[in-house]
């Protein structure tokens, strides 16, 4: 028998890695985004070339992120 779901409060949700990104791979464009509070435009499109993903791996830098979930569909994900 299917058991019902509770709805879940903000009280429960605890926040685990507060200095994370997340970022979607592309062969030609990954779209990156940190939490709201630590940029003016905190999800930006940087390109696939290797001066995109230093300017990306900058801004992480200082947007003070320490951990990156990354999404991906193929290998995309090895130069960065």
């Amino acid at each position: 028998m299917a058991q019902r779901k509770r709805p879940t409060t903000q009280a429960a949700i605890t926040l685990t890695h507060p200095n994370a990104a997340g970022i979607d791979i592309g062969s030609a464009a990954h779209f990156v985004a940190v939490p709201p509070d630590r940029d003016d435009e905190p999800v930006r499109e940087f390109a696939s070339f290797t001066a995109d993903l230093h300017r990306l791996a900058d801004w992480l830098d200082a947007c003070c992120v320490d951990t990156v979930a990354m999404e991906s569909t193929g290998v995309y994900w090895i130069p960065l």
